[in-house]
């Protein structure tokens, strides 16, 4: 049998160096599986119950039929997570199809798994680049795998296969690594929801924005207290003391706040606004002071840059900002990925040095069952839209209950309303702060109250010091990115040998396309990934051609 096991290890030593040195030094002697034969002669590993009895894995009359017919209910999905190697047979079976993108195996034992590579040979399966091996993985490690490589916009669906029998012997395991799953989709989902959503507005936003964009003829400041403003309920209680601290802090003003402040003559040393939708523009209907500088996300609205004189853009984790950055014009990198503008308004005063931060309406709930500040713009849109059979009242309970998820939490002699995402914001703000160097002070409010945890300080981000130009003009940057992506080669065969044969610069044209891949695929969700990535190259090419002219 060692012939096996050596050809199994060279080959998975090519793919998975770190995975091969475990297996060398694995027990292949301990007797974890038996075997027996088919009868139509493959191997078959048994497990022994602990009533005694041995249970093969698979099929003892035909297990490579008994895969194939497993295979052929996979319908519309692309990427298969199989729980237990067994004799591989189902996994074969998948290997076949090419709209099988990608396989994840995962099982636990690592003596077990060597005693499976001793038996038998699976070069055809470590030699397929789609196959990848998680062997006694900690639940964390299964969640980030699936959330860096499961990309649901070229894989479609994802599913689990499970070996039935090999689960039974491990169930706490497998339903951990199901767990991890589990936590991964749900991430991936909340990302790709928004990305089907905003993705076609995004990507137009951004190249328009290039057109306007011109450095900045002030310095940054360099910070070391700050006050960040958001637009929640408790606000109203904390502007008095807002402003006896004004003269010591950097007011740096969420958009949505920024009405709040000027109606209290509060003018902000900031303003922060990262939403893409052209309803952010009546944050700015009151103006914006001339010297006020407005930081912005180069996906924002190009109506929105248009109320500063000189708009600040930055880089929020798109992949086509990011790309303009290292391809164009250097652009700061300011972390978005909290959701909300109070969560990057707080990464921004930490990349301008601030050594302390005070959060004022930070609420991330909906206290007493107020939605915002008084002078947001929410309130000037419904008075000029009540009318006698819709009162405002009538206005704003529709907006607070507009959500089927509304949970009524009681704090104190008080309570306030919560929902799944304002909770996700809060969740994901408490995980960001033990990792900044400024020390953060929330402001006592009636929301939801922030947890500041102790933690270990992250390296502190790379100050911001300037938003330098750029050596080209921008609409010359554009027609050059319209080339780039019209040389883009059309996907045949699997979607990860199309990967692996993109040079790296076409692996990064076609990154920035993903978003607006999503937009597409959510209209038109029987695309193919072919079709689809034809698809956002006609549809990205339409849309510069349009911007140029």
């Amino acid at each position: 049998m060692d012939k096996f096991l050596q050809a199994n290890l060279q080959a998975l030593a090519k793919t998975d160096p770190d995975l091969g040195a475990r297996l060398v030094a694995a027990a292949t002697d301990l007797h974890r599986y038996g075997f027996v034969p088919a009868r139509s002669g493959e191997p078959i590993p048994t497990l022994s119950a602990p009533s005694g009895a041995v249970r093969p894995l698979h099929s003892l009359v035909d297990p490579v039929r008994e895969g194939r017919r497993l295979i052929s209910t996979v319908k519309d999905t692309g990427f298969l997570v199989f729980f237990g190697l067994g004799g591989g047979f189902a996994i074969t079976a998948a290997l076949e199809r090419e709209d099988i993108q990608q396989i994840l195996i995962i099982d636990y034992d690592i003596h077990g798994f060597a005693e499976l590579l001793d038996s038998k040979s699976y070069l055809d399966v470590w030699q397929d680049p789609r196959v990848h091996i998680l062997v006694d993985p900690r639940p964390e490690v299964v969640e980030e795998y699936i959330f860096e490589h499961y990309q649901p916009i070229l894989y479609r669906g994802i599913q689990v296969i499970p070996l039935r029998i090999r689960i039974e012997a491990e169930p706490e395991r497998f339903s951990a690594a199901g767990a991890g799953i589990n936590a991964a989709l749900t991430r991936i989902s909340g990302d790709y929801s928004v990305q089907a959503h905003f993705g076609a507005r995004w990507f137009s936003n951004i190249l328009r924005n290039l057109l306007r964009m011109n450095p900045s003829p002030d310095p940054l400041p360099v910070l070391n207290q700050a006050a960040i403003c958001a637009a929640g309920p408790s606000l109203d209680i904390q502007l008095p003391h807002l402003a006896k601290k004004r003269q010591d802090c950097f007011l740096i003003a969420t958009d949505t706040s920024l009405p709040c402040l000027l109606h209290e003559g509060l003018v902000p040393d900031a303003v922060v606004s990262i939403d893409c939708q052209h309803i952010s523009y009546y944050h700015f209907i009151q103006g914006l002071p001339g010297h006020i500088p407005l930081y912005l996300d180069l996906a924002s609205p190009p109506v929105v840059a248009s109320r500063a004189l000189y708009p600040r853009f930055f880089s929020g984790g798109h992949p086509l900002t990011r790309y303009v950055s290292r391809y164009w014009r250097p652009l700061p990198l300011v972390d978005t990925s909290g959701g909300n503008v109070t969560y990057a308004a707080l990464s921004l005063a930490d990349c301008l040095g601030a050594t302390q931060v005070a959060l004022y309406g930070a609420d991330f709930a909906y206290p007493l069952g107020r939605t915002y500040a008084r002078g947001t713009y929410l309130y000037p849109f419904f008075d000029a839209r009540q009318t006698r059979i819709a009162p405002l009242e009538a206005l704003w309970s529709a907006f607070l209950y507009r959500s089927p998820e509304l949970k009524r939490v009681k704090q104190g002699d008080a309570w306030y309303y919560e929902t799944p995402t304002l909770h996700r914001y809060r969740r994901l703000l408490e995980e960001k702060i033990p990792l900044l160097r400024s020390r953060i002070i929330p402001a006592e409010g009636l929301g939801a109250p922030l947890r500041i945890r102790k933690g270990q300080k992250g390296l502190p981000p790379a100050r911001l010091e300037s938003f330098p130009g750029a050596s080209i003009p921008a609409r010359d940057f554009i027609v050059g990115y319209r080339k780039r992506i019209s040389d883009l080669p059309a996907l045949t065969g699997t979607v990860q040998r199309y990967l692996q044969g993109l040079t790296k610069a076409q692996g990064s044209v076609l990154t920035t396309l993903l978003p607006l891949a999503a937009a597409i695929q959510h209209r038109t969700p029987l695309l193919g990934p072919g079709a689809l990535i034809e698809a956002v190259r006609d549809s990205s090419l339409k849309k510069i051609d349009a911007l140029l002219g």
